[in-house]
């Protein structure tokens, strides 16, 4: 007897259809075919012990299961409840007569018990699409699935309660996700707040016009000045993402089963905080059974590298393509995957190798030679594309022991939230361009230039600090987001002057002396 079920591979973020047909007939052999990986292959022992615990007996005949379209691999262990399905269907275990109206994936134990896959929530998303009534899940991914609206979502722990429900003899119940409700209600609550930080005015005033333009950053200071912690509370000023994006960053996350179980929606922006002994494909993705890598699992978000310099040097170059192209390409000799990676990038350092150079208190042991040498880990390029570069002193006694509390993220958040506004309404008609950050040449002349007295300071500068060419159009990107956080349609020479003093690393003399 042939039958169907339906599954799915997951190519990318996306899933692509995936038809199991099982025909068994007289005989005593077993056939897989369609491209199976060795963890597909394995399947059939899991299944058999499964099917014995629960009450079933594998059957004594020639079964051949063929994996349509047999051109795409078919990886993992998630394909094994609908091969089980379609075993008992073809051994008329199971009635046939529903398993058109299901998709179905899962990852059986040998006591029959439905284990979490990865990739849910694309997985469902295709079943909407492909028309089918319903998406048979494990419990544990009910409620990531069950976010797609107009599909039912059925989430179950062992595998006889989905024969029992194709059977007519029970009544699963679809999983429910108030999406809307649930994603609003936790988009305020940050574990960080800049409340909590004591001084470092300057710091948090440039973080703020990084988080209003997009604008990648990097911090440089002495050991202990609060690189890191201030960091980690820039995801609290960021504008909230919207549902898509939220969709788009929950789709990632569950490719790469980094999603919390039992979580629905991604509600706020991610925040990725890799060590520096990470490895190429960990950075940016691949492998040998393809994942999203660190970048596109911040994208929409934060990647924060920590000790800029200690991270290798082939790790730090291939991040150029991606902070410029927001995609990442990964070409291998048996597929090739884009994955998104729309990223800010936000990076800390200290200023020579023993962390004092510029320290008010503390005497720096480095030579010029060794800061120099210190500074020179990070490629010109890569610091091409850093918009924000800033120098951290440490905080003086006096404000640490303050017990009075600074300026809460929910106050820069708001002024944040307005300037991205005034950017989305500038760049609606672009395609692509959401920020002041992703400006191109021909919208910086439209939008970014300034009038003579702002262009002789701008000259004036670059001549006395010595600054490089690169820095002439991030000091333009930076100013319109500063001029845009004030409310102002053209820059000012205050705006320029601000945006002038956040390129501290761009200085020919920066190290020197």
């Amino acid at each position: 007897m042939l039958v169907k079920v339906f599954a799915a591979a997951v190519q990318g973020i996306d899933a692509t259809p995936v038809t199991i047909e099982v025909n068994s007939s007289r005989g005593c052999l077993f056939h897989l075919v369609g491209l199976p990986d060795s963890a597909v292959k394995e399947s059939h022992e899991r299944i058999k012990s499964a099917l014995s615990v629960n009450g079933y007996k594998f059957p004594t005949r020639e079964i051949v299961i063929n994996m349509s379209p047999a051109d795409i691999r078919k990886e993992g262990t998630a394909y094994d409840l609908p091969l089980a399905i379609g075993i008992l269907a073809s051994a008329e275990e199971v009635k046939p007569d529903r398993l058109d109206r299901f998709m179905m994936m899962g990852e059986i134990s040998l006591d029959g018990t439905v284990k979490p896959i990865k990739g849910a929530l694309p997985i469902a998303i295709l079943a909407r699409s492909e028309g089918y009534e319903g998406l048979i899940v494990p419990e544990q991914n009910a409620r990531e699935a069950a976010v797609v609206n107009n599909l039912d979502v059925y989430g179950v722990k062992n595998i006889r309660e989905v024969t029992d429900f194709l059977d007519g003899k029970a009544q699963l119940t679809p999983t429910f996700v108030d999406t809307r409700a649930e994603f609003y209600s936790r988009q305020a609550s940050f574990e960080f707040d800049f409340s909590e930080v004591k001084g470092q005015e300057n710091v948090k005033r440039a973080l703020e016009v990084a988080a209003a333009g997009g604008h990648n950053v990097i911090m440089v200071g002495a050991p202990g000045s609060g690189k890191s912690m201030m960091a980690k509370r820039l995801p609290s000023i960021l504008p909230p993402l919207s549902l898509g994006e939220s969709l788009e960053t929950t789709k990632i996350h569950s490719v790469a089963g980094k999603l919390p179980r039992g979580t629905s929606l991604i509600a706020q922006r991610p925040f990725r905080s890799p060590h520096h002994t990470i490895s190429q494909v960990a950075m940016v993705g691949g492998g040998t059974y393809p994942s999203p890598g660190e970048i596109s699992l911040a994208h929409n978000g934060v990647l924060f590298l920590d000790e800029l310099p200690e991270f290798s040097r082939a790790v730090l170059e291939v991040l150029r393509q991606p902070l410029e192209d927001r995609h990442i390409s990964i070409a291998r000799a048996k597929c090739s995957i884009d994955y998104p990676a729309s990223f800010m990038l936000v990076a800390s350092m200290n200023p020579c190798p023993c962390g004092y150079y510029n320290h008010p208190t503390k005497a720096c042991v480095c030579s010029p030679g060794q800061v120099q040498k210190y500074l020179n880990r990070i490629s010109g390029p890569l610091l091409d594309r850093i918009d924000i570069q800033i120098e951290i002193v440490p905080v003086p006694f006096e404000k640490m022991s303050d017990t009075r509390l600074s300026e809460p993220s929910a106050a820069i958040r708001d002024r944040v939230v307005k300037a991205r506004h005034i950017q989305e309404e500038r760049y609606k008609g672009e395609k692509g361009i959401y920020c002041n950050a992703q400006m191109t040449p021909r919208l910086m002349r439209e939008y970014a230039t300034p009038d003579e007295t702002g262009l002789n300071l701008l000259k004036n500068a670059m001549m006395r600090l010595n600054l490089s060419a690169r820095a002439y159009d991030r000091i333009l990107r930076v100013a319109r987001t500063i001029a845009d956080l004030e409310g102002s349609p053209t820059i000012r020479t205050n705006h320029l002057a601000e945006a002038i003093s956040y390129r501290n690393l761009d200085r020919a003399n920066w190290g020197a002396v």
